[in-house]
């Protein structure tokens, strides 16, 4: 696909991996909409980039206000990119030390917002996409979503987390051949362990304990390495159904 006036929706587009996303799609030619809660860092960001990028705050579960995201495309252009990277969280046992079972309501938040919402990105975008006029290979758009590495490699307190990302694994493949005779492909990144805002916060000593487990490069990633991944799907039409980790060979232990 060609970059250069596609219109690209980032979710999770004002900080981390997304705001790398957006930066690397704009740098390439595209315009971009930035879906973001945080609505003071999403407008700055905006109004940075300049015309043909746009803020629309948005809760990515909630149908009506990804709608007015994708909207929002369309009066820029014909939206051919929508890479998913909203995400939560939080971490707990399914029995805590004080012997009560895991917080219903915590799970079904992570489930609401990682799983449910990057299906809800996923439908209304592909349905946006499969309007537009197919370029040379047939193809109308793509659609990026984020799983994790904890969705394989699940540690212990990610039984809420590693449950969502790894339905995002799997609903990969299904999405996809629903979506071939549109001429829509459907990918999933799925990260190790980031430099993103989620780890700033942590103390050095922290941070340089993750960044020794990964095998190589030993360091953290860099939130421009995953949209580098990103921009190269978009680009690469043979691209399609698959998840791919991008974690330095790191397989993560219980703890």
């Amino acid at each position: 696909m060609d970059i250069k006036n596609s219109v690209a929706l980032v979710t999770g587009g004002a900080s981390g991996l997304g705001e790398a996303t957006v930066r690397r799609l704009v740098g390439a030619g595209a315009k971009a909409v930035i879906v973001d809660l945080n609505q003071e860092r999403g407008e700055a960001l905006a109004g940075e980039l300049g015309d043909g990028v746009v803020f629309v705050k948005a809760n990515v579960a909630d149908p009506a206000e990804v709608q007015s995201a994708v909207d929002a495309a369309g009066e820029l252009g014909d939206l051919r990119i929508a890479v998913s990277c909203a995400g939560i969280g939080p971490a707990a046992k399914t029995v805590g030390r004080d012997g009560s079972g895991h917080d219903l309501d915590m799970y079904r938040k992570v489930i609401e917002v990682n799983l449910i919402g990057t299906f809800n990105v996923l439908r209304l975008s592909a349905a946006a996409m499969a309007k537009n006029e197919p370029n040379d290979d047939g193809e109308r758009g793509v659609v990026i979503n984020t799983a994790s590495v904890a969705a394989f490699d699940g540690q212990i307190g990610q039984v809420a987390y590693s449950s969502s990302k790894g339905g995002v694994v799997g609903m990969t493949l299904p999405a996809a051949r629903d979506l071939m005779k549109l001429g829509v492909r459907v990918v999933t990144i799925a990260p190790g362990t980031f430099d993103t805002p989620l780890l700033a916060g942590l103390p050095e000593n922290v941070r340089e304990a993750l960044a020794a487990g990964i095998p190589f490069p030993r360091r953290l990633g860099s939130p421009d390495e995953y949209a580098h991944l990103a921009q190269h799907i978009a680009e690469n039409a043979y691209l399609n159904a698959e998840v791919i980790r991008l974690d330095g060979a790191l397989r993560m232990p219980p703890r």
